[in-house]
């Protein structure tokens, strides 16, 4: 968490008074670590589940109306060519899975599989911006809110962070690939959104790995039927 403490006044600072304010600094500081150790993955520095639980649900209903007609709108002409040249703006959620991760752990340990997964983290926070949000679920799986952005902007904003992935180097364990499944925020409820990009994610994974899946194209092909979904059933390896 980024924040900071501003103390003011119109006369130079007495030593006593420097004193308490040292004193107030810790203090601070302090409450800032303990907020952080709550909201944030231990071993990523990523958001936990836990802040992501408590942030999606106020960020999915927070969507004015007008953002998830427009959303609905793009999902049923995403292929389009009218879209090509107006395509209106949405909220994205993408969930994020390590490919063959648990064949890291075995073959090269647990302090390996977490250097990679600190380092995946690291390539997460570079490929997206600040005002994105990036959650460690847990294991290998990973979720990131993209906000107001167009699908065909998101599709290759999500590809970029999949190709920096596999273009790493990773120490020992050499390349390692991601799979992604995304879908747009609109009116549904957090538990259904999260299950049809866990729904994209299964596809993306049951084809061959190492790609990016989109629900609603997935939906319109006929390849996946719409439906309710929740991610707590589904194990990826």
């Amino acid at each position: 968490m980024n924040s900071c403490l501003e103390i003011r006044s119109q006369q130079p600072f007495a030593p006593q008074m420097m004193d308490v304010i040292h004193g107030i600094f810790h203090v601070f500081c302090n409450y800032q670590s303990l907020l952080d150790y709550s909201e944030r993955d231990a071993l990523t520095g990523l958001f936990n589940r836990k802040t992501f639980d408590e942030q999606f649900t106020r960020y999915a209903f927070a969507i004015a109306p007008h953002e998830a007609h427009s959303m609905e709108q793009d999902e049923r002409r995403h292929d389009s060519a009218e879209a090509q040249d107006d395509e209106p703006k949405g909220h994205w959620l993408a969930v994020v899975d390590i490919d063959h991760f648990k064949q890291v752990n075995d073959r090269y340990g647990h302090l390996y599989g977490d250097e990679v997964l600190i380092l995946v983290a690291n390539i997460l926070r570079a490929s997206f911006r600040s005002h994105d949000r990036i959650f460690r679920f847990g294991g290998e799986e990973f979720v990131i809110l993209l906000r107001s952005t167009t699908l065909s902007d998101a599709r290759k904003i999500f590809d970029r962070f999949r190709q920096n992935v596999q273009e790493y180097d990773f120490p020992q364990v050499g390349k390692v690939t991601v799979s992604l499944g995304f879908v747009g925020i609109a009116r549904e409820t957090p538990v259904v959104i999260l299950g049809h990009a866990d729904q994209a994610l299964y596809h993306a994974k049951k084809t061959g790995r190492n790609r990016i899946c989109y629900y609603q194209e997935l939906v319109n092909s006929g390849v996946l039927r719409s439906g309710i979904a929740t991610n707590d059933t589904v194990e990826f390896f």
